[in-house]
């Protein structure tokens, strides 16, 4: 019996081993544009309470180039987009309206673009109806570099970079986006990166090219930019590209970029990324916009649609088995809205599919954030609303003195929420029906892009620096 015993644990140990460090491996993943469920919640242990420049930085890296996207994370390795100038055109005397969108990511315009990353931004004041778009060609004479680079998350050495387009871009943006305001998306095996109408790359995890994908270059909204992120689901890749020419849903397959269907959308330019909604009837792709439109990620065909009577869609929406949740920041003359819409519905949503909906709360650009049954709301200049998920009761509304412009999305660890503005400055609030602010923490650095929750370790991608953020 002993050496049956014996025979077992040396046979199972390696096989207990290899699970343990699968998990503590997954545990380091942050795949995609607000974490792996799209949710922004974290079930890490370990995370730091207080951070600044000179606290708590495992690390710091320069960076090279520009993006508003967020970093993603998968076992050790970081992965960053960013476009390197090369030759680019003297800034305007003049800033046209106001800044473009994330990722993904945002909060929202007031006369002009939706702010900036996926959007991830900040406001401006009211002055008006947006300036028509200038026909202004002069972005044709820059050159950039769209790049995507792997770094180690234990040291924050560069790994790999590699050069995806060198050249012109072939569309226009607004003066505070970037080229790169995409998330990039993993699966552990390879690394997407879509840089809006340049295009669509495939990596393997050592930076060795794949394929890539032309989808187009279609002229956007007043010549903000882009800022949808792809997804991946099933070993598909989902792209949302809602453009002011031809606007469309494409699914692709993940290891090869073969089309696997393709959706036309009747939307202008938006910059909210697509939600895979997991609810108690099926699994759903669901998009924002003027409409709401939800599709079956199969095969793209039209599950329900809801018009919401709002533009320039930014924040992404969430939910859980019973209702989904989409915020539209709204634009000049039109109030925002927040829809909580039920599951298992088809065709036109009427009343009887909506749970609830709110135009009071301070929407603005970043994501809704869905903990313990409430729902948090964070305004483009750090108000914050908290609302019953089932009822969309509110139970408290705050404005933060002193907080500006916010384009991440909030996130929540252990029963405390946070957001980020884009002065770098992290509130720490108490979880729960209560105004409680427990702290601020601040990094020196502009910060649009959302943070990547990497087991112990906060990732936050700033203008100029990688930060790695642990205990």
């Amino acid at each position: 019996m002993k050496h049956k015993i014996n025979y077992l644990i040396s046979h199972l140990t390696p096989v207990y081993l290899l699970l343990t460090l699968q998990a503590c491996s997954e545990s380091n993943n942050w795949p995609q544009f607000r974490g792996p469920d799209a949710n922004m919640i974290s079930a890490a242990g370990n995370l730091p309470g207080q951070w600044s420049n000179n606290k708590n930085v495992a690390w710091m890296t320069k960076l090279e180039g520009k993006g508003w996207s967020s970093p993603v994370v998968w076992g050790d390795k970081i992965f960053v987009s960013s476009t390197i100038p090369i030759k680019v055109n003297p800034a305007p005397e003049q800033p046209m309206g106001g800044p473009p969108p994330e990722s993904r990511q945002g909060d929202q315009p007031r006369s002009g673009p939706p702010h900036g990353q996926p959007g991830q931004q900040g406001a401006m004041t009211p002055q008006g109806a947006p300036r028509p778009e200038e026909a202004d060609s002069s972005y044709l004479n820059e050159i950039y570099q769209w790049a995507i680079t792997c770094y180690d998350l234990k040291t924050g050495k560069e790994i790999w970079n590699q050069v995806s387009f060198n050249g012109a871009p072939r569309v226009k943006k607004h003066q505070q986006n970037t080229y790169a305001s995409e998330t990039p998306v993993t699966d552990g095996k390879r690394v997407y990166v879509n840089f809006g109408m340049t295009g669509l790359y495939c990596y393997d995890m050592d930076g060795k090219p794949l394929w890539d994908k032309d989808l187009g270059a279609f002229k956007t909204q007043n010549g903000w930019g882009t800022g949808s992120s792809p997804i991946i689901y099933n070993d598909v890749l989902i792209v949302q590209n809602d453009n002011e020419v031809n606007s469309f849903m494409v699914a692709l397959n993940a290891s090869t970029g073969d089309e696997l269907w393709r959706t036309p959308r009747d939307e202008k330019t938006t910059y909210s990324t697509p939600y895979i909604w997991k609810n108690k009837i099926r699994t759903e792709l669901v998009t924002c916009g003027k409409t709401l439109r939800s599709y079956d990620p199969k095969t793209g065909n039209l599950l329900w649609e809801l018009k919401t009577g709002s533009e320039q869609a930014i924040p992404s929406p969430v939910g859980n088995e019973e209702i989904i949740y989409t915020v539209n920041p709204g634009s000049m003359g039109k109030k925002g809205s927040l829809f909580a819409i039920k599951a298992g519905f088809d065709g036109e949503i009427t009343d009887s599919g909506i749970a609830w909906k709110s135009v009071d709360s301070d929407l603005g650009n970043p994501s809704p954030l869905l903990y313990k049954d409430l729902l948090y709301i964070i305004g483009s200049r750090g108000e914050i609303s908290v609302l019953d998920a089932s009822t969309g009761a509110v139970k408290y509304k705050q404005r933060i003195s002193g907080a500006a412009a916010c384009w991440a999305s909030p996130w929540a660890f252990d029963n405390k929420i946070h957001f980020i503005d884009e002065k770098g400055t992290t509130r720490v609030l108490a979880a729960g029906t209560q105004f409680i602010l427990i702290t601020e923490n601040k990094l020196d650095d502009k910060i649009w892009g959302s943070v990547a929750i990497a087991g112990d370790s906060y990732i936050f991608r700033g203008a100029e620096n990688l930060f790695c953020i642990k205990k």
